[in-house]
């Protein structure tokens, strides 16, 4: 059975990473846009499931920052950190990426795993959709 995981984990990296743009794109992940847009996402809460920040803020692979004591948001030190915990998680321009893929319904598109449960049931989410322009070069805040 650990083979069989294993292995099936490897053939989703793999998957992965051959969707990887050329590495000239790796910069096209815009911090301010992070910020305005994609950021707040994790602090939403979602009727049945936790705040993201619930559960990435400790002993998960993508790690938020705790939000301090009576805080609302992170500060720009906590940003900058949530940022590159988020461009881990990113392949830029791949769909497949695991931001994207591991909170989306299995049949919306998603992948199979998220053990905090299926955050958005369709790629129509405002939510998934902000967090997708991010992922494809969105640069800016409007």
């Amino acid at each position: 059975m650990y083979s069989t995981v294993v292995t099936c984990w490897a053939l989703i990296l793999v998957g992965v990473l051959s969707q990887q743009p050329p590495s000239s794109t790796a910069s096209a992940l815009d911090y301010e846009y992070f910020k305005a847009k994609v950021q707040p996402i994790f602090l939403n809460k979602r009727p049945g499931h936790a705040r993201c920040v619930s559960c990435h803020s400790d002993a998960t692979p993508f790690r938020l920052q705790p939000l301090q004591k009576g805080s609302t948001t992170w500060n720009e030190e906590e940003s900058l950190k949530n940022f590159e915990a988020a461009k881990r998680m990113v392949v830029p321009g791949s769909l497949k990426s695991p931001l994207l893929a591991h909170p989306l319904l299995q049949a919306a598109g998603g992948d199979f795993f998220h053990s905090g449960g299926k955050h958005f049931n369709s790629q129509d989410d405002p939510e998934w959709q902000a967090m997708k322009a991010w992922v494809l070069g969105k640069t800016g805040v409007e």
